[in-house]
């Protein structure tokens, strides 16, 4: 963590950042971020310890937000709050928390969730998901990594959670020049941490599992088609811990293939399938799930739903052409895989590949396949990653389902 001042005994003696003359109204109309190129980056500025908190006024000298600074990277401010008396310390966090969670014990009835979601929860940065009493804390910038103490003990304070895993090993903590790091904050964590969902068992690698160990952005996504795969042939490329596939045989599927490189995250969707009572549906099958696709398709064979839920394809705005070209590539060829009155679904977590481009290659895809097609659902993250309404970013998962003639 990073070594920060501690909070002024008053709001008002945090330092003040200005932004430049007629760079103010995108911070004035609510959007939670400043520019590096909005700020007036004068020698005070620049002098400012990256993680600071500032007071952010105009050019004229009216007050805009309170928020997070680091003078060395492209997104310098994140706003914490409009108010101008806030102090941000533990119970500025906590009453963060509290007001996240309540939302999500109206959402779900079962302590199984993402609990904070950056910027959309108030808390830019931070991540916060929920495994019954096990809470894992991921920080991507150096000022919420810097107040992880503070926010270990907000958590506390509010869920008195049995042990707290952080996972501080995200790509996105690179750009703020912080290290990678993975450790258990608080209690112990062992083994595989059982994940109920959809009114079924998983299990996530908390420590070594992808991002925070489970996605739970696609929980109302696997339900919708788990629902209609009862007794059908599924295949599930991309399956990582089986959060499709499972859930599929587990709602009646005839028998499901799951498709995965890592033979560590099919031998933890086999132990879901054996907790669910479905085993004997389920089969892994261990293969870069491109190539098995068009292994697959030139081997004629057909499946009667076909679910495609892979990593990003595009990282960064550079890589939008190349990305691009490969969902379509992908949709091809598991459209091609799609027997005639199957369903099709393909997902995007890629948020620069914005909804209107990915329906295009997905359709694209669809049509050189020879396949035509309707769009039964085309759909975003579960309620527990809501949308910042001013940040785009927010919304960046994709789920389309689509039933193939």
């Amino acid at each position: 963590m990073t070594d920060i001042a501690p909070a002024p005994a008053s709001a008002k003696d945090y330092p003040v950042l200005r932004l430049q003359a007629g760079r103010h109204k995108r911070a004035q109309h609510g959007h939670p971020w400043v520019y590096s190129n909005e700020v007036q980056m004068d020698t005070a500025a620049k002098a400012l310890p990256a993680g600071s908190i500032v007071r952010v006024l105009d050019a004229g000298g009216a007050f805009l937000g309170i928020a997070t600074f680091n003078p060395h990277t492209l997104i310098s401010c994140r706003f914490l709050s409009r108010d101008p008396a806030v102090r941000v310390d533990a119970g500025f966090f906590a009453a963060r928390i509290r007001r996240a969670l309540e939302i999500r014990e109206r959402l779900f009835d079962r302590p199984f969730y993402r609990l904070v979601h950056a910027e959309s929860d108030g808390l830019p940065a931070l991540i916060v998901d929920r495994y019954g009493d096990v809470l894992v804390v991921q920080a991507n910038t150096v000022a919420m990594d810097a107040r992880l103490p503070e926010i270990l003990e907000a958590l506390d304070t509010v869920l008195a959670p049995r042990a707290i895993v952080l996972r501080n090993d995200s790509a996105a903590r690179s750009y703020e020049g912080l290290p990678e790091e993975v450790r258990v904050a608080k209690g112990e964590v062992s083994g595989l941490i059982p994940v109920e969902e959809n009114g079924a068992t998983f299990f996530a690698d908390l420590s070594g599992g992808q991002k925070t160990g489970w996605f739970f952005d696609q929980r109302d996504n696997r339900s919708f088609i788990a629902n209609l795969c009862r007794g059908k042939r599924t295949i599930d490329f991309y399956t990582y811990t089986g959060g499709f596939g499972v859930l599929a045989a587990a709602r009646g599927a005839a028998h499901v293939t799951l498709v995965d490189r890592s033979q560590a995250a099919l031998d933890i969707a086999q132990k879901a399938a054996a907790a669910n009572g479905c085993a004997d549906r389920v089969e892994a099958r261990k293969a870069d799930a491109f190539h098995e696709l068009e292994k697959l398709v030139a081997e004629g064979q057909r499946w009667e739903v076909v679910i495609c839920d892979p990593p990003a394809f595009v990282k960064s705005r550079k890589d939008l052409a190349v990305g691009s070209r490969a969902y379509r590539k992908m949709t091809k060829a598991a459209a091609r895989l799609t027997a005639p009155g199957g369903l099709l679904l393909v997902a995007s977590c890629s948020h620069n590949m914005e909804p209107p481009l990915f329906h295009q290659e997905v359709a694209r895809g669809v049509a050189e396949a020879g396949r035509d097609s309707r769009i039964l659902r085309f759909a975003g993250a579960g309620p527990d990653h809501p949308v910042h309404p001013l940040l785009p970013e927010t919304q960046y998962l994709k789920a389309m389902v689509l039933a193939l003639d």
